[in-house]
């Protein structure tokens, strides 16, 4: 067998079916666009979302608030999953890579350690940003703050 001599199957493709080639065809006259009106005529087109004249759902939607395009997201760890990454895998010095290696954040994203859940061993902690009752929880039990 040859990529030149490849085939569809006996019956699995037709031709095309042919408009706007005369009357004997069945599919002359009009060329299956039915009578009258804009979708009859050459050179027809409508807007995306155009409705036929009904609202269309883009405008029918309410709008409304603000989405600040500067807005910084933070992927938040609280200490409890700190915590429990400690006695999993008894890391003591906890950084973004940590982190994204073990599935708690992507590579890329930025950290934000809160203070829910209690902190009972001492680890070293590097993150983008702290709360303030992540960052005492975390030096009450002798451990170090990093901030990127």
């Amino acid at each position: 067998m040859k990529l030149n001599t490849l085939k569809p199957a006996e019956g699995s493709t037709k031709s095309d079916k042919r408009i706007g080639r005369g009357q004997g065809s069945g599919r002359g006259g009009t060329s299956t666009r039915g009578h009258k009106g804009a979708k009859s005529r050459s050179g027809y087109k409508t807007k995306s979302g155009f409705e036929g004249g009904q609202m269309p759902l883009q405008r029918r939607v309410p709008k409304f608030g603000f989405t600040n395009p500067n807005r910084v997201e933070y992927k938040a760890i609280n200490l409890d999953t700190l915590q429990q990454l400690v006695d999993q895998s008894g890391e003591s010095n906890i950084t973004v890579e940590v982190l994204a290696s073990h599935g708690l954040a992507a590579k890329n994203d930025l950290i934000k350690v809160l203070g829910r859940g209690e902190l009972k061993s001492k680890v070293d902690v590097t993150a983008h940003k702290f709360s303030a009752s992540a960052e005492a929880a975390i030096e009450k039990v002798g451990g170090t703050v990093t901030k990127l």
